[in-house]
């Protein structure tokens, strides 16, 4: 079993929902997990943890600040151990090279401003969801969609998550932690049979040279024959 640390921030929910998705493939696999708001994380050790991923929405072209603080703060942790990232944006429901193009860019660009490189990356489509956004909000995103998905009756709400991908994230994820802390035990496990050996030898070398004195010294009291 490995524990696994999710941190999280979400706008408007879609986040927390995949952060929930991703908690429950990770469960299913027999691992112990951890789900946290960024919010509610401070008093969060990275270090007591075998791997962590961390999700953040995109918003007006960048991740949520909170997240971002998070990471720096974290950084050292965050790369000693496996690792992931994945957002939600908007850009990842349009099939057109200029948004998947865009879309990488976030990810360049946390990558720039913390230095970390995560292990393992998820783009996943978000959500328009108009009844949680005031009036001024509910229209850009209306003008968006008009030029984008089309979706823009604001009486209701969109979701775009493909979860079959948010489900091959996380189970490529828990694929490479498990191979590579199986990999760590491996390598611990020969470096201390390596021990064991070299100290077994040595055991065995001082019981050769006690014996050798004690024959030697002995030697010296064995009288002389006639």
């Amino acid at each position: 079993m490995v524990s696994i640390l999710v941190v999280y921030e979400s706008g408007e929910g879609q986040t927390a929902k995949v952060s929930e998705y991703v908690e429950n493939v990770l469960t299913a696999r027999g691992h112990d997990v951890t789900v946290r708001r960024v919010a509610d994380a401070a008093d969060v050790d990275v270090t007591l943890y075998d791997a962590v991923l961390v999700g953040s929405p995109v918003h007006y072209r960048t991740h949520l600040p909170e997240v971002v603080e998070f990471i720096e703060a974290n950084l050292e942790a965050l790369s000693a151990r496996p690792n992931g990232f994945f957002q939600l944006s908007l850009a990842s429901t349009i099939p057109l090279k200029v948004a998947q193009r865009g879309d990488d860019a976030y990810v360049d660009s946390l990558v720039t401003k913390t230095g970390w490189q995560p292990d393992h990356v998820g783009r996943f489509a978000g959500a328009v969801t108009y009844s949680q956004y005031n009036p001024v909000e509910r229209m850009v995103f209306k003008l968006l969609a008009a030029v984008t998905t089309g979706d823009t009756d604001t009486s209701r709400d969109y979701e775009y998550t493909d979860w079959d991908d948010v489900d091959a994230f996380a189970t490529a994820f828990a694929d490479d932690v498990e191979a590579r802390l199986e990999r760590d035990t491996a390598t611990r496990r020969h470096a201390g049979t390596r021990r064991f050996t070299w100290a077994a030898t040595g055991v065995v070398l001082l019981l050769g040279v006690m014996a050798f004195a004690y024959w030697a010294a002995a030697r010296q009291f064995v009288p002389a024959e006639c």
